[in-house]
């Protein structure tokens, strides 16, 4: 039997649908990249944007001649597109749908597939209780309750993302999640340590923890655990080479946090805090609850503290009621501040929230376009100059996979590099010096091999 997953959207939802096929793995299914192929079909869906949305509407349509060749297949629709306050408006469009699951719940997929086929006891148990992320009984192998990659992805996976904070309770007006995904919900540390060390078992040297609000981790919990105590637990695990965590939030960015950043050698130095918008008016029709001058000094005080970080932000642009002139003052923050990766997004109405119900989406979109082109061209720009930088210079590159015909990976600082090597180098760290730069990636040769594109023609060890 064989599964197939498509997934839209954000890092939580490719963690989620890896948590799917881990339950999936564990019935003894098999992953088929071909959807023609499989006898369970997964559509992982996203609506954050109104794109994603009519994107997995029209993958929904196009199943449904799947479904009448072969009637015997189960379609799962899960994600941010079923929510979780039901999903009787999907069973009424998609009447080939078998199974609708809210977003980070693999369970009723498994429990509609344990009864539908009448699985072993102890294998479906098994499946249930990872599924439903329930505590595992001493009579199942400890296990049993990991993450499984597929077969044929162990010792090949070398990066896993790690949900560590469900959902989310802050409800900037412009954001869906929080009607979609539910109230914040901290994971218990022990659980999530398991994962990441059967993660480590299975060939993962990379993982990054998510979290709508990645830093409020612990914070629904009384004096519960919080993301820098998280991290100090996490970077004890052997076969744990890196560790990255995003999204954050700057009011909840701590001292504390970015110190323990910097102390720790396995977490990376690079930081994802969003910042939305370069105007105090839109900030505040936003509710995200800080200033501009706010963002400002913690981009300042993240440098000072991290040497060599690298930081990414989010930007909407076209937010209702934005002037041209609160615009600018957006495009002027990211010329100063000259970040390494800029998030770009126009602005799109979701239905049920604030912003929806109480701000009129006055921007054109031609102008939302024009905005964006504005930001990605400076952007642009300022990565070229930044990455120019990087131009002989040796780095780290963990390789990830073999990418037409060269090796891929990321430095530390999160930097995207392509590198040629005859070995099969995929998991190691490698040392690379950096021979072509540009605004998205970088080309460099790794170091004592021969390789006559480098600044010194020969070894560049």
């Amino acid at each position: 039997m064989k599964y197939h997953i498509w997934t839209a959207g954000c890092q939580m939802n490719m963690a989620d649908s890896q948590r799917v096929a881990s339950s999936l793995e564990k019935l003894g299914y098999h992953v088929t990249g071909e959807a023609e192929q499989a006898d369970v079909i997964v559509l992982n869906t996203c609506v954050v944007r109104q794109s994603a949305e009519d994107k997995a509407h029209g993958r929904l349509q196009s199943l449904l001649p799947l479904k009448h060749q072969n009637p015997g297949m189960v379609i799962n629709l899960m994600g941010c597109m079923v929510g979780v306050k039901g999903s009787e408006p999907l069973r009424r469009a998609y009447p080939h749908v078998d199974v609708f699951s809210p977003p980070s719940e693999p369970g009723p997929l498994i429990e509609y597939l344990v009864q539908r086929d009448g699985l072993d006891l102890l294998q479906a148990e098994t499946a249930r209780r990872f599924a439903f992320q329930d505590e595992i009984t001493s009579v199942l192998n400890p296990n049993d309750g990991n993450l499984m990659l597929p077969v044929g992805d162990r010792g090949r996976v070398v990066t896993a993302h790690v949900p560590v904070v469900y959902g989310c309770s802050h409800s900037c007006t412009f954001c869906i999640i929080p009607y979609r995904r539910g109230v914040e919900r901290s994971r218990p540390v022990g659980e999530i340590a398991s994962e990441v060390r059967s993660l480590a078992s299975q060939g993962v040297k990379e993982i990054t923890l998510l979290g709508q609000i990645v830093d409020r981790y612990g914070k629904d919990v009384p004096d519960g655990p919080n993301l820098a105590q998280l991290l100090r637990v996490l970077h004890e695990i052997e076969g744990i080479e890196r560790i990255r965590f995003l999204t954050s939030h700057p009011n909840y960015m701590t001292g504390e946090l970015l110190e323990t950043v910097a102390e720790l050698p396995r977490v990376c130095e690079h930081i994802e805090v969003p910042v939305q918008a370069g105007d105090d008016e839109v900030l505040a029709n936003m509710r995200r609850g800080y200033t501009r001058d706010d963002y400002y000094m913690l981009v300042e005080r993240i440098r000072r503290t991290i040497p060599d970080v690298s930081i990414a932000t989010d930007i909407i642009v076209g937010f209702p009621g934005e002037t041209a002139g609160q615009f600018q003052r957006t495009h002027d923050l990211l010329a100063e501040l000259r970040l390494d990766v800029a998030h770009l997004a126009r602005y799109s109405v979701r239905p049920g929230t604030v912003a929806a119900r109480r701000m009129p989406d006055d921007v054109p979109e031609e102008e939302k376009m024009r905005r964006f082109r504005l930001l990605e061209d400076l952007q642009a720009q300022v990565l070229g100059e930044i990455n120019a930088r990087y131009q002989g210079r040796i780095e780290e590159v963990l390789d990830e996979e073999e990418h037409k015909g060269k090796w891929k990976g990321r430095t530390r600082t999160n930097k995207l590099v392509f590198f040629e090597s005859p070995e099969d180098l995929r998991g190691q760290t490698v040392k690379v010096e950096i021979n072509r730069t540009g605004p998205w990636s970088m080309q460099g040769c790794q170091v004592k091999r021969e390789c006559h594109e480098c600044s010194n023609g020969a070894n560049g060890g």
